[in-house]
């Protein structure tokens, strides 16, 4: 997770076998998905969490190495998937990986897709995944919007004067998640938190350039952005009301799939 790590994205191939093996799990199929995973240097883990009891099936590096640097996905393996947290940006969007397992940890229904490497990894912006297209992250949650399950990514910005908000909510490139757009703002306002809704004021980082977020339109799939302040996120009663307004949306998209 350092930003001068090494770091080179999947060919076209690789990042097939990927959502091909995602897809197997999805349909309940672990041992082709393993099959494909593990010439890639991936491997499937059934995992359970000791404090609920839900289990959760992970697809994660085998070894240290090049594949290490791709990301990891956990999946819940109670139920069907009924919705998604992505954080594109772990320990460079400080705190918005804790976000996204407090999201798959208290709720039940969903599933988690982490970067592997620090945004500013490798050459050029070739790690930064909410912009590139050829990373494991984008085929995994492409292949997740094929299935139609809605997806929040997580985000975090430095608060200044040209900012001042706790948070700035966009549904990206799609407009098919404007409902729970507008919800997710009014929980957020009601425990006190300043919001720019981007559907209707002009707001810096509305994610108009995401490519997961491109994709969600282009699949008619459900797909909010979601850029939080460093108190929005970690510890402190303003994380505490931003993680709260995060599970109601989850819980709604889990409700309503099933």
């Amino acid at each position: 997770m350092e930003p001068d790590a090494a770091y080179s994205p999947p060919d076209d191939t690789q990042r097939e076998q990927v959502a091909e093996s995602v897809g197997h799990l999805l349909d309940g199929d672990a041992t082709k998905a393993e099959r494909l995973l593990d010439p890639l240097g991936l491997k499937l883990t059934r995992l359970t969490d000791t404090e609920s009891g839900r289990r959760y099936d992970e697809i994660a590096a085998a070894r240290p190495g090049r594949a290490e640097r791709w990301g990891r996905l956990y999946l819940t393996a109670d139920s069907d998937v009924r919705w998604n947290a992505q954080v594109p940006h772990p320990v460079s969007d400080r705190d918005t990986e804790r976000l996204g397992v407090r999201l798959l940890e208290d709720n039940p229904g969903g599933s988690l897709v982490l970067a592997g490497a620090h945004r500013d990894a490798g050459r050029g912006d070739a790690a930064d995944v909410a912009h590139r297209a050829d990373s494991v992250f984008h085929a995994i949650v492409v292949e997740l919007q094929k299935r139609d399950v809605p997806g929040v990514q997580l985000h975090g910005f430095a608060k200044d004067s040209d900012r001042p908000y706790e948070a700035v909510l966009s549904t990206g490139a799609a407009r098919s998640t404007l409902t729970e757009a507008a919800a997710l703002a009014d929980g957020m306002e009601a425990d006190g938190l300043r919001v720019c809704r981007s559907w209707s004021a002009r707001c810096p980082l509305e994610g108009t350039t995401n490519v997961q977020g491109k994709a969600a339109e282009r699949h008619h799939a459900k797909f909010l952005h979601v850029e939080l302040s460093p108190r929005a996120r970690g510890d402190g009663n303003d994380a505490d009301a931003a993680t709260a307004a995060l599970s109601d949306l989850v819980t709604t998209w889990n409700s309503a799939r099933r």
